[in-house]
This record gives structure tokens, C-alpha cells and sequence, in this order.
């Protein structure tokens, strides 16, 4: 253990002294007072450079046969960024000491005024000051990335606009296993003013930031134009306009199945664009909801997403999901879930416990992770809309 230890403390120096004498001189001083250093001596710029690598400190002569003054400053943090350098003057160079750690050295050393404590001393502190800034460097990069993961997710999966006690819902998301941002999957559930209940839940093709922000925008445009009480053909039609003019790659598209639940919520009407069908549990029973399915948008320039009107029954839950739920694998096999399989499980789980709907959503994932053998791969956001029942009853 004290061996690892020392290991660890030890700090790795590159000496670049183009003077004999001076080095010999860096070696004694660190030498006398039993420095944990490993000192390594380069005799020029040009030597240097390719010895950074792995290098905690440099010791830096600014006058040097390649290099002179700040030249050989700037030019190491060009091609080591993150290396504590401290800077080596003559005594009548004192000022530019002083510059060079306003140019982004750590410390400067004086030739002559130096003996082992301060020498060791100044290259500990000038390390330490490095590895600390690059830990706040990390914290704000930490930070900036939650804030704007948390403005996605703001985006992404908004609070729904909902006034039925009759209905009540649920919704979830987890993150697929390749990266821990939200990808492009956005849901959203708006209630209008003639009492229909709209819901909608997308996917937008690929990851990262600029496919979330994509959805963001989609899932925008959806509220907007529902609460404005539109055509649902122009709503998605507009959706499809929104994502040709803000997507940053050619042929980006995105997914969408969208649900206008009657306002006496025994009917609705299904759209799919490019979308895994919901899947209907009413009367003790579990089903697919059908509708013809139109392309994707941003497939086509123009193109219709026709409805379907669905029945549903007196006391229903619907489950709207993104492929990412039903895309794992069946075991080892090349075998996927799929909605079948999917609609099974939400069988299986209802008719198990008359509570099923408190956890559904999460034991679906659970159980597709199980059957994949592993997290999975693509992003997952679900919803569950269900009738409960007249408040009066």
C-alpha cells in the first residue's frame, strides 16, 4: 500500500535547459532534499515536445536555442495543454517571469535564488493549482451539461395539460444504454377546450444533443397547434414542415403515433406516422390498436397520415411507447420483442394484479432488459392513459 502510494506522489518533471551547468545545478537542489521527482532533461524545444506526454511539470528556460521568451510558452501549451509549467529566468530577466505567468505559466524561479525546499515546493504547488483548476474545469462542464439536460428534458417530456378526473396517466423515460443524455423521444398530453384528450408521443432518428433539440421542437409545435384547436392534419403536417427546416442532417425523420381520445372517452381516433401501434387493455382484455400507417415525417415532401377511429370501451388504458422498448433482444438470439410480444407482457401484468397500472410501466422495462440480457440500447418514453371511471361513481 505505501508503495502505491509513493508511486502516486511522485510528480514526473521535464527539465528543458539548454545550459549544462544550470541543469546539473536543478538535479543537486532537488537531489539535497530527497525530492519525490523524476526528473527528464530536454535541450531544446524540439527535444521536448515529444516528451510531454505523461508529464506533470516542465521546468522551462526562456532562453532556449529554438526558442525565446514567451515563444517556447506558447508553444508548449499548444502541444501539452494541461502540464503545470514553471518558468526559469536569469536575474535580470525577472520581468519576463512575471509575463510568462500572466501568459499561463504557474510560477516563476529566478536562477541563483533558488535552493531545494523552494524548487520542490514551487513544482508540488504548480501541479496541485493545475489538477485542481482541471477539476473545476470538469465540475462546470458537469454542471452546463445538467442544466442543458435538464432544458431538454423540460422540452422533451413537458407537464401534461389535463383537467378530466376521469382520466388518469402515466409516463416514463430512461436513457438508452450507449449514452446517459436524452436522445430524440418526446411525449406530450394536452386536454382542449371541447374536451378532446389529445396525446402524442415521437421519435426522432439518431442520438445525441441536436436530435433532442429536434424534438424539442416537434413536441412544441404539437402543443401549439392542439391547444390552438387545428386540424390534426395540419398539426402534423406542420410538424413535418418544422422538422424539414430544423433537422442538421438530410434525411433525418422522425416517428409519431398521435391518440384525440372523444370527449364522451369511449372513442378515439389513431394516427401513425411511421409508429408502433398503442397497445389496448379494456374489459379484460389486451389488443392492438390499428390504423394505417403513414410514412415517417420528413420522408416525403408531402404526404397524409389518415385516422383510424378506434372503440375503447367504459374503463380502458392505453399504452403509447417508442420502438426503443420493444427493439431489445430476445436472449442471445437476432430475435427482437416487438409489439406482439409486447402486448403479451401488458396481458400478462394486468391480469396479474389489479394495481398493474402503478407499476406497468416500469416492470415493462424491467422485464424487456431481462429478456435482452443487458440495458437497452435505444431510448424508451412511454405513457399509460387510462379511464378510471366517472368521479360521481
Amino acid at each position: 500500500m505505501d508503495a502505491v502510494v509513493a508511486a502516486r506522489d511522485v510528480v514526473r518533471v521535464l527539465l528543458v535547459e539548454d545550459d549544462a551547468g544550470d541543469a546539473l545545478l536543478v538535479e543537486e537542489l532537488l537531489a539535497d532534499v530527497d525530492a519525490p521527482v523524476v526528473l527528464t532533461r530536454a535541450q531544446s524545444l524540439a527535444e521536448a515536445q515529444p516528451l510531454l506526454a505523461g508529464v506533470d511539470c516542465v521546468l522551462l528556460d526562456l532562453g532556449l536555442p529554438d526558442a525565446s521568451g514567451l515563444q517556447g510558452l506558447r508553444k508548449l501549451e499548444e502541444a501539452g495543454g494541461g502540464v503545470a509549467v514553471v518558468v526559469l529566468t536569469g536575474l535580470a530577466d525577472e520581468q519576463q517571469g512575471v509575463a510568462a505567468v500572466a501568459a499561463g505559466a504557474q510560477d516563476y524561479l529566478v536562477k541563483g535564488q533558488v535552493d531545494g525546499d523552494l524548487l520542490s515546493r514551487v513544482i508540488r504547488y504548480a501541479v496541485q493549482r493545475v489538477r485542481s483548476e482541471e477539476i473545476q474545469r470538469q465540475l462546470r462542464e458537469e454542471r452546463l451539461y445538467a442544466e442543458e439536460k435538464a432544458r431538454l428534458e423540460r422540452g422533451l417530456l413537458p407537464t401534461p395539460v389535463l383537467s378530466d378526473p376521469r382520466l388518469d396517466r402515466d409516463f416514463t423515460y430512461q436513457p438508452g444504454s450507449q449514452r446517459m443524455l436524452l436522445g430524440g423521444d418526446f411525449y406530450d398530453l394536452v386536454e382542449t377546450e371541447d374536451g378532446t384528450v389529445h396525446a402524442v408521443i415521437g421519435d426522432v432518428c439518431g442520438h445525441g444533443p441536436d436530435e433532442a433539440a429536434l424534438g424539442v421542437h416537434l413536441r412544441v409545435a404539437w402543443r401549439a397547434l392542439v391547444l390552438a384547436e387545428r386540424p390534426v392534419d395540419e398539426v402534423l403536417s406542420t410538424m413535418q414542415r418544422v422538422l424539414v427546416h430544423e433537422r442538421h442532417l438530410e434525411g433525418l425523420f422522425a416517428t409519431v403515433c398521435m391518440l384525440s381520445v372523444d370527449p364522451d372517452r369511449r372513442t378515439a381516433r389513431l394516427r401513425l406516422a411511421g409508429h408502433p401501434p398503442p397497445v389496448l387493455v379494456a374489459e379484460g382484455r389486451v389488443s392492438l390498436l390499428e390504423a394505417p400507417v403513414g410514412v415517417p415525417l420528413g420522408v416525403r415532401t408531402k404526404a397524409t397520415w389518415p385516422s383510424t377511429t378506434v372503440e375503447l370501451g367504459e374503463r380502458w388504458s392505453v399504452l403509447l411507447y417508442t420502438d426503443g422498448l420493444i427493439e431489445g433482444r430476445m436472449g442471445t438470439t437476432s430475435e427482437r420483442l416487438g409489439f406482439a410480444r409486447l402486448a403479451e407482457m401488458v396481458g400478462t401484468l394486468a391480469g396479474a394484479d389489479p394495481r398493474w397500472r402503478v407499476t406497468v410501466l416500469a416492470d415493462l422495462i424491467r422485464q424487456a432488459c431481462a429478456l435482452n440480457e443487458g440495458e437497452l440500447v435505444d431510448d424508451v418514453a412511454a405513457m399509460l392513459l387510462s379511464r378510471v371511471g366517472d368521479p360521481d361513481v
